[in-house]
């Protein structure tokens, strides 16, 4: 018994793990790392804030509230909660975390087919994130036990090679705020709170289900927290890895693009032979991540805007082909559309985060006054 509830522990972890690591995860730490060089620690300090322990705190926040992201959200009011809900559906969806995927892993691709076509290479994308997410019940065990494996396989061997076998160092400076805040800032756009809120309660179901059918009901909540503990810890470790990795090769870094980033890293660490590795490692992570978007995103239209009147692979058919035109725009262009919103709505999903889980542990009971008041004091910012 034991032994299966660390089963169920390991793939759950290494299963949200996978879900985040997309292609935001894979780019910005190499863009902080290539701007900052030698003042690396600074900005992996603030980058960490936002990709690491802000997320770990909404995962917190959500599995106290059991997966329920209905009940997480209307504390601020059913039709505002519902609102919150389908702006994020539309960020981490098919306006922005799905097509993002999809531009990244054309991006590292055609570099070793450069006759590929994105029109064509976005259709055959959305057409195998379709398939995969015709069967909503094995996502997680797909991700868990074969698709992670495989990107860790990868995301290791350029680790390694270039971490403790390159001829470049870094040499480090002092503290630098600027440098803090730059990561801080990036690691807004790897969207990854947003993500937390679907993705909590995807592996929270899976958790619950598993342990319910083994007998052991009681420990999904320990389950859960010990699962995030172990994505948290994985997605720190890369963050890391890559920072310093771009840091260490930025001279030869500063006239690449932001989605060439970890083909040319790759290149220059492993050499041209192994480069279909770093393909194949992007592909991997940004397939895992868009199944998770694409599933949730599917069930939660399905079930809250069409109210159970269409069906799910309608919904997917439906999300995947808007999906195929936001692609169009490439990499850099989705990024540049999302960077303001972002800006300004973050910040207010991470309150709600924070006051969610006092509510929780110390019966914190404000919630909309945070929430609104931060989101008013951002757009006023905005229009400054």
């Amino acid at each position: 018994m034991i032994k299966k509830l660390k089963s169920v522990t390991l793939s759950s972890g290494f299963a949200t793990f996978a879900m985040f690591f997309g292609a935001g995860n894979l780019v910005f730490p190499l863009v902080v790392g290539r701007f900052v060089e030698g003042k690396i620690l600074s900005a992996l300090a603030g980058m960490l804030l936002t990709t690491v322990l802000i997320p770990f705190t909404g995962l917190v926040s959500m599995t106290l509230y059991k997966g329920d992201y209905l009940d997480f959200f209307k504390r601020v009011g059913k039709i505002p909660g519902m609102l919150m809900l389908f702006l994020l559906i539309g960020l981490i969806g098919p306006f922005g975390g799905i097509p993002r995927c999809v531009t990244l892993t054309y991006a590292s691709i055609s570099q070793h087919l450069p006759w590929l076509n994105l029109t064509y290479f976005t259709l055959g994308a959305v057409t195998l994130i379709y398939l995969f997410c015709c069967k909503p019940s094995r996502i997680i065990a797909l991700v868990g036990y074969v698709l992670t494996p495989l990107l860790l396989l990868f995301l290791s061997a350029i680790l390694i090679k270039g971490l403790f076998f390159s001829p470049h160092a870094v040499n480090l400076d002092h503290f630098d705020s600027s440098s803090f805040f730059y990561g801080l800032k990036e690691g807004y756009n790897t969207m990854d709170l947003l993500a937390t809120f679907f993705f909590a309660s995807i592996v929270y179901q899976s958790i619950e289900a598993r342990l319910t059918a083994a007998g052991r009901s009681g420990k999904i909540i320990k389950t859960s927290l010990k699962a995030s503990c172990i994505a948290a810890g994985l997605l720190t470790i890369v963050y890391i890895g890559f920072g310093w990795l771009a840091a260490s090769h930025s001279h030869l870094l500063n006239d690449v693009s932001s989605d060439q980033l970890l083909p040319s890293v790759g290149y220059l660490v492993m050499g041209p032979i192994a480069s279909m590795v770093i393909a194949s490692a992007v592909s991997m992570a940004c397939l895992t991540t868009a199944i998770g978007l694409a599933a949730v995103c599917s069930e939660f239209t399905v079930v809250h805007v069409f109210r159970n009147k269409i069906s799910y692979k309608g919904a997917l058919a439906g999300i995947l082909l808007i999906t195929a035109c936001c692609s169009l725009l490439g990499f850099t262009g989705i990024v540049k559309l999302l960077a303001p919103v972002l800006s300004i709505c973050y910040p207010s999903f991470l309150a709600l985060s924070i006051v969610n889980l006092l509510y929780k542990i110390f019966d914190f009971k404000p919630v909309k006054t945070p929430v609104f008041g931060i989101l008013t004091l951002m757009v006023v910012i905005a229009l400054m």
